[in-house]
């Protein structure tokens, strides 16, 4: 099915059936239960976990098989979601030209930046991709204000040209009428399920790229990725230039960033200075260690693990902290807000930092090695041979 053998066709379909559940996995706990805090099915959250991983999944791509690690992505996150706040606001808020002209020019970008960079590799090609990021950055920021709109960001506004939307056409992104924002809400049994046609956007092009992931992994030329990644010299040796495959991974997983980019542009029509930043190239490396960097679900677990994280712990402050522990001893109930209050809210970031830390150093897989490990212990282990099977009779010696 697809050019898929019967395992990855099943694997394929395992995912989509995920994907397209989302609403009802991230919403466990009914509303009025004391664990909705924890549920995560609104339609900002799903949309970002399935753009995040369209993200992580490209910058698999060059990490995961090549070795290459790239500080620069968040650069063609950020190509990508001007290119599409542009294309809205000259031609139209339909969703299919924004999302066409992010790719192009997030690749067009990408394979500038690739060519320079990739004359190193190592730790100087790490540090030349983070160079360009910054420069990007700063570029966007203030010398190309007429552009970018510099801090204020780029906007959609009502007097764009738009010059193929008419006077009836939506004035919010839309999927040829069908606008980005509309939701239907399903409540059952205290449960408020949320489904989204952004979201489902999102998850539809999200499945699209991890199938042509998963075939660039199978295929004989992600098997030259890797060989790069085993032993490039070995490689060279042999008479292959392993840089235009070098280069071909690092257009491809720039694209995968643009599209990203002009996802996020869809969800929210605006483009700012602050997607182009380090921090967001270095959140990306984070979800692919994560979840397992050279996996194929890993990238997408990373991402998943790490915007859930992020949006539930944000939220839990004191006064949240200080109605869960209303049953201890007010002496006891301050300390223990008060430590805890450290790795919510605004420190959430250390929460993260302490579960990079233990992943890294217990589980170098990331989390697909842990889910492995934890399914591992499930399976019935072989029976082991007897000791007649291990030390069987000698054969009598011939008679001479």
């Amino acid at each position: 099915m697809l050019g898929l053998n019967k395992k990855d066709t099943m694997f394929l379909l395992i995912v989509i059936a995920l994907t397209m559940a989302t609403p009802f996995l991230m919403q466990p706990f009914s509303e009025g239960s004391a664990l909705a805090q924890f549920n995560g099915g609104y339609p900002d959250l799903m949309a970002k976990v399935a753009i995040f991983g369209i993200f992580a999944i490209g910058f698999n791509i060059l990490f995961g098989l090549t070795g290459y690690l790239s500080f620069g992505h968040a650069a063609f996150l950020g190509v990508g979601s001007y290119s599409a706040v542009w294309m809205f606001k000259i031609l139209s808020l339909n969703v299919f030209p924004a999302i066409i002209l992010a790719v192009i020019m997030a690749g067009l970008f990408s394979l500038v930046i690739g060519y320079i960079s990739l004359r190193r590799s190592g730790i100087y090609f790490s540090i030349l991709t983070l160079a360009m990021a910054e420069m990007s950055f700063r570029l966007a920021y203030s010398v190309f204000t007429p552009l970018t709109n510099g801090e204020t960001g780029l906007q959609v506004r009502p007097s764009d040209v738009q010059l193929l939307d008419g006077p009836n056409a939506p004035e919010y992104p839309n999927i040829f009428g069908l606008l980005i924002s509309d939701s239907y809400k399903w409540e059952v049994a205290g449960h408020v399920f949320t489904f989204n046609v952004g979201f489902y956007f999102c998850a539809v092009i999200a499945i699209i790229a991890f199938y042509i992931s998963l075939r660039i992994f199978r295929s004989p030329f992600g098997m030259m990725l890797r060989a790069v990644k085993s032993n490039q010299n070995r490689m060279s040796y042999t008479g292959l230039n392993p840089r235009p495959y070098t280069l071909a991974a690092f257009v491809i997983s720039g694209m995968y960033a643009g599209l990203a980019g002009g996802l996020l542009a869809v969800m929210d029509p605006l483009a700012g200075a602050e997607r182009m930043q380090w921090t967001a190239s270095g959140e990306v490396v984070i979800m692919t260690i994560l979840g397992g960097a050279g996996t194929l679900l890993g990238p997408v677990l990373g991402a998943g693990a790490i915007k859930y994280l992020e949006n539930i712990f944000s939220k839990i402050n004191e006064t949240v902290l200080h109605d869960w522990f209303a049953f201890l001893p007010d002496s006891i109930e301050d300390v223990v807000v008060f430590i805890l209050s450290r790795f919510t809210g605004h420190g959430w970031a250390l929460t993260l930092g302490l579960m990079f830390m233990l992943v890294v150093t217990f589980l170098p897989g990331g989390l697909v090695e842990g889910g492995k490990r934890f399914f591992g212990m499930f399976k019935r282990k072989p029976k082991e041979p007897d000791d007649a099977e291990h030390h069987p009779e000698t054969p009598p010696h011939v008679a001479e």
